[in-house]
């Protein structure tokens, strides 16, 4: 950060608080403008109905205080040259955003026919809202945001996320007070316990009390003022506070507090840049603003107060068009900021320019907010260094993700400032604990030596929130930087709009060419739905395959890699992609392997193939009259050993393997780009064979993808269907029917033809799980034959 001296920053001149009023007031105009006109937007003459839009949309009630802050801190930027994102959290805070970028100029820049003039302010004004325009939230097409306001909770969350390795850049980050009821915002005040000043930038949260949300108060702006401030005291934060609607009054107390707020940032890391730092947990500053909802518009409607209530916070005039009197009151507020003097011949004023920091220090232009193109290739050692050799298909058992846990220590080693792995207290049970022999867990918070691996140096980052790993690397993404999400499969879900928000914001970036291409989101399951060794039915839960399935083709992948070096090749392919959401699925338990690794780089490249050692096929000369589909780790262990007992007891039948890694290779090409051709998808699974696909997650997932193929009512899938609690690996197979005695037993009721032996595979099938059945409950653990299964190279 610059230096500067709090009497620069604290007492504005009467020229700058002019600047400050001027830009203010033409936010809010603009704000206004947006709401509600669809021409004559200057005002050039009396409104008439014929002006206002046809529908209503949007939000004014916490416009102005966002205004507001902004203007202080481009203020701060042009006394100091610091750099900042804007981050707006209350929901629906779009136009004050979007006029901000225009009144910087940004706004054109990025989209030349929203011209900087009157014609321009037209043009802004009919496209918000409406059809072909931008939403009423600050989204993707706002420039100088990386934040989603669709959904509130995550403001904070991103802000932190974006200061990680970023040692320059300041987050200022507006907190509504509806925002701040939900729970992920609360979760996410931690963040200063992860912040470390050497190394890292800062958060400035602004809570912004405004008094009410859309039909009702607010927790925090109810609550005693001591009662506020002890809150977050005790998140460890030095509050500072700040109350009133007078004009210029405001102004000068604004421009103290956050004077005092950024020389208390400046002062935090100034200490621990130097040398200086006593060690101790630093008080980083936060600002608590009341100002009243819907400050500066109209105070009462039809004698019913208006400004300060519930009732300002969306559209305080609904009946313009058809209302004469709401149509005087509309045109008497938006007079009041003086749009003649604001923008005269439709061009923002001298003043305002004043205000406006010049080229990438624009907040609306900063290039931290379009990460892309700051974006640093990873430096990746090749994955074939990390391979584990295997001899014979299915025949040792290891755990998969420790060999990802290896490739990523060398991702720290070889990428100290870009690249981070963020995992809800799991790390070492996931086995990706190798991170820790290159970095600690973060941590800012006082230390005991009890503590392993854990330092204010670690940059492994580990909270016991979904929500703030998955946003922490949303936020580091979209800076330009490279990461990993890991956590529970089951818990995926906790965070799972927020993978939804995140794809939505690639989806529209697609199509903005000036949003650069950024760090795709990598996210890994692990502790899957089929391992419930201890925990209960809760931690069963493959529903984020689903959601991702849902997503435009654009940017959803989903991968199944069944065994260590199908996972190598995967992430190594997905921590070089770009704008995607990756999503990784397998289990950390050990589990058989089956692939060399070259085996897999060609495997993973195509997303599906046949294995031909592990049906007997090959040299038949003939169709297979089943095929056997898998997907997931203990799916196609499962198949192996469902296509074994056929080979030995039913040799005649013919039984093709197909294993799928790649879930996208299934839908059609005009489906998905990674759909495979006809002539792929015939050569795989043939024309009119049943394939009786073993599948990790729901059945209707795999239904989905193969609709339009040829014939697909011949896929016959088994995966999760709800059942299972405690119980040990196999039995959650065998509950939700997807056991290789029952996948024997399907296959022989879906052949043309019964195969001599099928009766007796039949019975041997029963009698082995009537025997499982017992076992467990007596034996506590899976049947030899089971549990110490590999595949026989002879068979």
């Amino acid at each position: 950060m610059t230096a500067t001296t709090t009497s620069t920053l604290a007492n504005p001149t009467d020229d700058e608080v002019a600047a400050l009023d001027a830009w203010f007031r033409a936010a809010n105009y603009l704000t206004v403008a947006q709401i509600y006109l669809k021409s004559d937007t200057l005002l050039e003459r009396p409104l008439s109905a014929d002006d206002i839009k046809p529908r209503l949309l949007g939000h004014w009630g916490t416009g102005p205080g966002q205004a507001f802050v902004y203007a202080h801190v481009s203020r701060l930027i042009r006394h100091t040259g610091q750099r900042a994102i804007y981050f707006s959290g209350p929901g629906h805070g779009g136009p004050t955003l979007v006029a901000a970028g225009w009144l910087e100029g940004t706004y054109s820049e990025v989209y030349p026919d929203v011209t900087r003039d009157a014609e321009g302010i037209t043009r802004l004004c009919r496209q918000f809202s409406s059809p072909g325009g931008i939403p009423s939230h600050v989204s993707v097409t706002t420039p100088g945001s990386i934040h989603e306001g669709g959904e509130l909770g995550y403001a904070l969350i991103h802000a932190f996320g974006s200061v990680f390795d970023n040692p320059d850049l300041l987050s200022i980050c507006v907190v509504g007070d509806g925002e701040a009821e939900t729970g992920p915002l609360e979760g996410s005040w931690k963040g200063i316990s992860f912040v470390n000043p050497e190394r890292d930038g800062a958060v400035l949260p602004i809570l912004h009390l405004n008094g009410a949300k859309i039909a009702g108060p607010t927790v925090l702006a109810r609550k005693d003022p001591a009662e506020v401030r002890a809150l977050f005291t005790g998140h460890g934060y030095d509050v500072l506070e700040i109350e009133g609607d007078d004009l210029p009054g405001m102004h000068h107390r604004f421009a103290a507090v956050l004077a005092e707020a950024y020389e208390k940032i400046h002062a935090i890391q100034t200490a621990a840049r130097d040398g200086s730092w006593d060690g101790a947990m630093p008080k980083w500053p936060m600002i608590v603003m009341r100002t009243p909802k819907g400050w500066t518009g109209p105070e009462e409607v039809d004698g019913v107060r208006v400004t300060g209530t519930w009732r300002a916070h969306q559209v305080p005039l609904s009946g313009v068009r058809e209302n004469p009197e709401h149509l005087a009151i509309l045109e008497s507020w938006m007079k009041s900021y003086g749009p003649d003097e604001l923008f005269p011949g439709g061009v923002p004023s001298e003043l305002i320019d004043a205000n406006n920091p010049e080229g990438d220090l624009r907040m609306s232009a900063n290039p931290m907010a379009n990460g892309g193109v700051l974006t640093e290739e990873l430096t990746i050692r090749p994955f074939r260094d990390y391979a584990v050799e295997v001899i014979n298909p299915a025949g040792e058992r290891l755990e998969s993700t420790r060999l990802l846990g290896a490739m990523m220590a060398d991702l720290y080693r070889d990428n100290p400032h870009n690249f981070r792995l963020y995992c809800p207290d799991e790390t070492n049970s996931n086995r990706l604990g190798a991170v820790f022999d290159v970095s600690d867990r973060a941590f800012m918070e006082r230390v005991t030596p009890d503590d392993v691996k854990l330092s204010r140096d670690g940059r492994v980052m580990e909270v016991l929130s979904e929500h703030n790993c998955h946003g922490w690397l949303e936020a580091y993404n979209l800076t330009g930087r490279h990461g990993l999400f890991a956590t529970y499969e089951s818990f995926a879900m906790v965070s799972a709009s927020m993978t939804v928000q995140h794809a939505k914001w690639l989806e529209e970036a697609n199509h903005l060419p000036w949003r650069a291409k950024i760090p795709s989101l990598n996210i890994l399951l692990t502790s899957t739905t089929w391992r419930n060794d201890h925990n209960g039915f809760s931690h069963q839960g493959p529903g984020l395959i689903n959601v991702v399935l849902n997503m435009r083709s654009a940017v959803s992948r989903v991968y199944l890699p069944p065994d260590a070096n199908c996972l190598l090749s995967v992430a190594d392919h997905c921590f070089r992609s770009k704008s995607y959401v990756n999503l990784i699925v397998i289990d950390k338990q050990p589990h058989l392997q089956y692939l060399t690794i070259d085996e897999a780089a060609v495997h993973c490249e195509k997303g599906a193939g046949i294995w031909d050692w592990a049906g007997n096929e090959e040299g038949s000369g003939k169709e297979p009259d089943i095929v056997m589909a898998c997907a997931g780790d203990v799916p196609t262990a499962e198949t192996i050993a469902a296509a074994q007992l056929l080979k030995e007891w039913v040799p005649d039948l013919t039984v093709r393997v197909v294993n799928v890694v790649d879930l996208m290779t299934l839908p059609r090409q005009k489906d998905h780009p990674h759909g495979m051709s006809e002539a792929e998808f015939s050569a795989l699974f043939t024309d009119d064979v049943d394939v009786l696909f073993a599948f990790h997650g729901y059945h209707g997932a795999i239904h989905k993808l193969v609709h339009g193929r040829p014939r697909a009512d011949r896929f016959h899938v088994r995966g999760f269907i709800e059942q299972g609690t405690t119980t040990t690996p196999f039995d959650m197979t065998v509950l939700n029917e997807t056991s290789r005695y029952q996948l024997v037993a399907d296959v022989l009721n879906n052949t043309r033809a019964t195969p001599a032996g099928a009766q007796e595979l039949r019975e041997h099938c029963q009698q082995m799980l009537d025997r499982h059945h017992s076992y467990i409950r007596e034996h506590l653990e899976d049947m030899p034959e089971v549990k110490d299964w590999v595949l026989n190279p002879a068979t």
